[in-house]
């Protein structure tokens, strides 16, 4: 769980702090610094309530019965499927104009007052940190017994991408953002692929989806999840060595669907015929 966790980490952690980093550096470069003092109440405010839902999600449940955990948390993994799902197209689609839409928004945010910087602020990184804390939900939950190890994932993915994003805002790094989204878009699809699964293999514990004793394959004797290579395929793709039909079918029909999809060239849009000049007088 510890490269899957610093995966989904890095990915969202970027995400926000390149968020940041494009309002802070519009409000220097228009010499508009003293709207920073609202820009940070915002971010912190964000940050605060994400951690709360995290650990409300994580630390609640273990009040509820065994079948009411495992609907939870089937239910939770299946949502930060469709979480981690429309944010790597959204962010394939949008890197290109985020940054004009953020300093457009900025600009209008500014003209209204103080609270309307705080509140841009607070949503733009809110909706980061609100799908961090359900991917670190599902995390826990699939690591079972091993809570640390998720919770080191995400801090690391989370630092690396602070740093990352401050020498990328002081120039001191430069790279191809659209191909690092690209890359990391298509490892979160089999980690997505393989949250799912594991979903609805709590479903299917919980009673409330059939087929938990209908097995697709049984490698416990092959490819043990207690063995170094399938502590890494659990790690990385969330592998069961006991996979039921469903999880399955449900991991194939995700990957075969959504990474062709993913991977599909964005249609480019025609340029606009070029104005005609203006006669010369």
């Amino acid at each position: 769980m510890l490269f899957s966790s610093a995966l989904i980490g890095l990915r969202e952690g970027l995400e926000a702090a390149l968020v940041v980093s494009i309002l802070v550096a519009f409000l220097v470069k228009t010499e508009r610094r003293h709207a920073l003092r609202w820009v940070w109440p915002g971010v912190g405010a964000a940050v605060l309530l994400s951690i709360a839902v995290g650990a409300v999600l994580t630390y609640t449940t273990a009040q509820l019965s065994f079948e009411h955990q495992e609907l939870l948390g089937g239910s939770l993994s299946i949502v930060a499927v469709v979480f981690v799902t429309a944010m790597i197209f959204w962010m394939r689609k949008a890197s290109k104009s985020i940054a004009a839409e953020l300093r457009g928004k900025m600009d209008d945010a500014l003209d209204v007052g103080p609270m309307a910087v705080l509140l841009l602020s607070f949503l733009a990184v809110g909706r980061e940190g609100l799908e961090t804390a359900v991917f670190f939900y599902s995390a826990v939950q699939t690591a079972q017994s091993d809570t640390v190890q998720p919770l080191i994932g995400f801090a690391i993915g989370i630092a690396a991408a602070v740093i990352l994003a401050y020498l990328l805002y002081r120039g001191a790094v430069r790279f191809n953002l659209s191909k690092f989204f690209t890359i990391t878009g298509v490892l979160l699809v089999f980690v997505a692929a393989g949250v799912l699964g594991y979903g609805l293999h709590d479903l299917q514990e919980a009673a409330f989806l059939p087929g938990i004793n209908t097995l697709a394959f049984d490698a416990s004797n092959v490819l043990p999840e207690t063995s170094w290579y399938g502590a890494l395929l659990k790690g990385i793709l969330n592998y069961s060595q006991q996979t039921t039909v469903l999880q399955a079918i449900a991991w194939v029909a995700y990957v075969v669907i959504v990474l062709p999809l993913f991977l599909k060239p964005s249609k480019k849009t025609a340029p606009a015929p070029a104005a005609a000049a203006a006669p010369k007088e």
